[in-house]
């Protein structure tokens, strides 16, 4: 009889939009060094690939949305 293998993977990874430094930068209308920043910082969160990282959608919009400063 088989043994059936479980799925590692967590549910909708799939679906999981990853974006490139650059994208990043050009996402936030700021340069790559402070994307570096943000990641080497811990307050982006982001996945090495290889020598590369690379940082989801949702990190990029989370952080957006935490950093939010109302001036008025």
């Amino acid at each position: 009889m088989p043994t059936q293998q479980k799925e590692t993977a967590q549910p909708g990874l799939a679906q999981v939009q990853f974006l490139t430094i650059a994208e990043v930068a050009k996402v936030m209308r700021v340069s790559k060094m402070t994307v570096y920043r943000l990641v080497h910082s811990g307050d982006l969160p982001a996945v090495r690939v290889g020598k590369s990282f690379r940082v989801t959608e949702k990190a990029v919009q989370d952080y957006l949305e935490n950093a939010y400063y109302d001036a008025g």
